[in-house]
């Protein structure tokens, strides 16, 4: 497994990302477990990575979204409930190595489409209360299943979807979207930690460098910069990933189909 030590490039590139994404109360775990699958990290090692950085920044988000009284527990409870044990046993699984990096491709393509192909949540969805409950229990368990296995924290997807089913404000949604990764980043790190164990402490350099970005990013960047201009800039990190993990991934499909 690689150590850090090899990479002291990964530390400014994930400071900026901490930086960028803390400045508008997002985390970047897609941006997180991206750049460290373009950079060969082990694969057993990128969620639990992703998760830790992801857990330190959305905690500075969660702290100020909870002073600011932005948090609705009705509005947060049925995704949250509903996530906990799918990240605890998504961050349980040991997949083949294959698996994990086709699942991972996979989700980097949906935020793709997320970031790109829905700039403007205009639609709204005209549901029962119980309806947008079963919706809510059912995307908190996809998200927090893949929180677990790929270290994609779920916010970039529950934002939106939040206000697509009319649930909350734009405040509100963003303030349930830290809180959610934040939790389903603590539990599929603990997960992890008791199923697929790594030598954390290999990788300080890299959590140091996304708390103090983190830091900076919420105490001077806060409003600065819109959060669709982020997503757009740092997307383009995510799809860079798509295409070149997606390249050597239909290349050992080629080559194991043609020996």
């Amino acid at each position: 497994m690689p150590e850090v030590e090899s990479s002291l490039f990964l530390i400014p590139i994930l400071f900026l990302i901490a930086f960028l994404y803390s400045s508008v109360g997002l985390g970047g775990g897609s941006s997180y477990t991206a750049i460290l699958a373009l950079f060969s990290i082990h694969y057993l090692a990128i969620p639990t990575i992703s998760l830790t950085l992801n857990l330190f920044v959305t905690t500075i988000g969660a702290i100020n979204f909870i002073i600011n009284r932005h948090v609705r527990l009705n509005l947060l409870l049925p995704f949250l409930l509903s996530s906990i044990p799918l990240a605890y046993l998504g961050g349980s699984l040991h997949l083949p190595k294959d698996v994990f990096l086709w699942t991972l491709w996979i989700s980097l393509i949906f935020v793709v489409i997320r970031i790109y192909f829905f700039e403007h949540v205009n639609l709204k969805l005209e549901s029962g209360k119980y309806q947008k409950l079963a919706i809510s229990i059912i995307a908190g368990m996809v998200l927090g299943f893949i929180a677990g296995v790929v270290g994609i924290g779920g916010g970039i997807y529950l934002i939106p979807l939040i206000l697509i089913l009319g649930l909350g404000s734009a405040k509100e949604a963003a303030a349930c979207g830290v809180i959610f990764v934040w939790v389903n980043s603590a539990v599929g790190l603990s997960a992890r930690f008791v199923h697929q164990p790594i030598e954390l402490l290999h990788y300080l350099p890299l959590i140091a460098a996304v708390i103090v970005g983190g830091l900076l990013g919420s105490y001077l960047g806060a409003n600065r910069y819109s959060a669709k201009v982020i997503e757009k800039v740092l997307g383009l990190v995510i799809v860079i990933a798509v295409i070149l993990l997606g390249k050597n991934l239909f290349t050992e499909l080629y080559t194991t189909l043609t020996v």
